[in-house]
């Protein structure tokens, strides 16, 4: 693994040092000449000015390759240094990040990249294979190790190509226009996770990415003495929004884990190895941490702070309590064009509160749906009419589109507005809760319902880890429910414990219980650690891992395993709906 060397004498920030950044050009700029610890991973850690110093010189070597056309970089890396400081590089010369995804795979990678119409990929050797042969578009061309174009961070001769730009320049706009950056300027093409549909690229102006990472500086108290864990992958919006950027704004030490990824069983070593104050998260990784054996001594820690979004409610509060901390599950999104954010007084299981103009509605009608009513525990009675798509009225001034896909963005602005595609609801004191994806409704027998408050219940069971609920089709009409579990280390699924569990639950709707059971080693996940729902209502019951079902229709029958007579059975039944 190399380093961000090499670089030349220190840099002096040719920024007034209280000129307030507007760009992540203008952070790193800013960032020159400190020689407090910028990066640290394993035994090895780089100052600030080695970071800035790295990224000049590759700043560089991009302004020398350049092409015409769309100044548009892949990276195809884990967590690594060179990761870190190739997004240094491209702030400051002014070209567009493309976060390669290592999960996918083959026609789907090459679409990503030709769509965005990349003209250079910095990779390594280990993620080099994924494009190998591959056709990544007219600016890009096959992807190889002999390619120009493809830049192989830990193969033959990159020292060399990288020695021939040590002690580079900050990139000066005054004599070279092409490295001039403002707030407009596009900084990253990030793909939405994809959990239930194909990812669409979202464009991030390098002004709203600083913006942001100042902010959640701000409001987390991040400052020079602080140490941010980044173990969620780079390529995604919630590393570089919640807690990269943050980290560059406010001048912190930068931790990344020990090989380049999230590791529940190295998350405490790495925070107790490090120093690590703050840390970020995104879908399930507080789910698979606390799956870890508990320890008397867990709270024993410098971690103060987590902040994240899409947390299991009862992980949150389980991890600060075990962990010592203070943990803020918010509501988040790539494109950014409605927010919800939490107050002091934020009731357990709610987001937060919205701006004025964020509404929940019917998406048919376009219509505010009715407050939301609990009863005497807690639990929502009124569902079916109070869940609706979360919508600001604003017409989404936070989202800045999609790269060439007019489609997607007419879907999003609608009516003046911006639909989120969530599903939530809202209490009368206005406080928002997250009910899962516009994809994720279910209709059974007449009734529909969305799927984040069943799968919510159905993790309450002590031996789920992780639970996705979602629709299958059923043999006379609508849906049924189908309910894939990740179970914890050493347990097993116990199918009457599992129907006496759910018939105990109060707040599951009588339409809710599931009547398909998939016990998974391992769910299917994004890189971003989110259950690949769509993936799961794809293959049904046509899957490796066993299925038990109910094979009437009474949700209080017991299950029983589906077995390929019983799947035959259906499939027969599903061709005569």
């Amino acid at each position: 693994m190399t380093g961000p060397g090499p670089g030349g004498p220190a840099l002096e920030s040719p920024d007034a040092p209280d000129a307030a950044p507007v760009t992540v050009a203008g952070l790193w700029r800013a960032l020159a000449g400190v020689e407090r610890t910028g990066l640290v991973v394993g035994d090895d850690g780089w100052s600030w000015d080695e970071m800035v110093r790295g990224a000049a010189a590759r700043a560089a070597w991009l302004a020398e390759a350049r092409a015409p056309g769309a100044f548009h970089v892949a990276t195809l890396l884990d967590n690594v240094p060179e990761h870190v400081v190739w997004l240094g590089a491209a702030a400051l010369a002014g070209a567009v990040v493309v976060g390669g995804n290592p999960t996918h795979r083959g026609a789907e990678l090459a679409r990503d990249l030709a769509h965005t119409q990349c003209q250079l990929l910095v990779t390594d050797a280990e993620h080099l294979p994924l494009v190998d042969g591959l056709d990544l578009g007219p600016a890009l061309g096959t992807a190889s190790a002999s390619n120009p174009r493809v830049l192989v961070v830990d193969g033959d001769g990159y020292l060399d190509t990288l020695e021939a730009h040590a002690g580079a320049a900050l990139p000066d706009p005054a004599r070279h226009p092409d490295a001039a950056v403002g707030e407009d300027s596009l900084g990253h093409l990030i793909f939405t996770s994809g959990t239930s549909g194909a990812p669409k690229a979202c464009r991030c102006t390098q002004g709203r990415l600083a913006r942001i990472g100042t902010i959640v500086a701000q409001m987390y108290g991040l400052g020079p003495d602080d140490v941010c864990y980044v173990a969620m992958p780079l390529f995604h919006s919630n590393a570089l929004m919640a807690g990269f950027t943050p980290a560059v704004a406010a001048g912190a030490t930068v931790a990344l884990p020990a090989g380049g990824r999230f590791s529940a069983s190295g998350f405490l070593p790495d925070v107790r190895r490090h120093g690590v104050t703050y840390f970020n998260y995104v879908g399930k990784p507080l789910s698979y941490i606390l799956a870890t054996p508990e320890r008397p001594d867990d709270a024993d820690n410098p971690l103060r702070r987590v902040f994240g979004n899409e947390g299991a409610e009862a992980d949150v509060v389980r991890f600060g309590e075990r962990f010592g901390c203070v943990v803020v599950d918010s509501y988040g999104s790539t494109e950014g064009g409605a927010t919800v954010q939490r107050t002091p007084d934020t009731p357990p299981g709610a987001l937060g509160r919205a701006p004025e103009g964020t509404m929940v509605l019917d998406p048919d009608t376009a219509q505010e749906c009715p407050r939301a009513r609990f009863d005497a525990h807690g639990h929502l009675v009124n569902a079916e009419e109070a869940i609706g798509e979360l919508v600001s009225s604003t017409g989404g001034a936070g989202f800045e589109g999609y790269w060439h896909n007019d489609e997607a963005e007419a879907a999003r602005l609608r009516h003046g507005w911006y639909w989120t595609g969530d599903l939530a609801y809202r209490d009368d004191a206005g406080f928002f809760y997250f009910a899962g994806r516009a994809d994720d409704w279910l209709r059974v027998d007449g009734e529909n319902f969305a799927a984040a408050p069943v799968a919510r219940i159905v993790e309450r069971h002590p031996d789920v880890v992780l639970a996705a609920v979602y629709a299958v089709p059923d043999t006379v009409a609508g849906d049924q429910v189908m309910t894939a579990l990740e179970l914890r280390p050493g347990a097993a699924f116990d199918p009457e414990g599992f129907a006496a569990f759910l018939a105990a639950q109060a707040d599951l709707g009588t339409k809710w219980a599931p009547r398909f059971v998939r016990v998974c080693a391992a769910l299917p996940l994004t890189a971003t650690a989110k259950v690949l729902v769509r993936a799961l209502r794809a293959e049904r019951w046509h899957c490796a891992d066993p299925v038990w079902w109910r094979p009437g229709r009474d949700p209080g029958a017991p299950y029983g395993r589906l077995l390929e007579g019983d799947v035959a059975d259906l499939e027969e039944s599903l061709s005569r709906r």
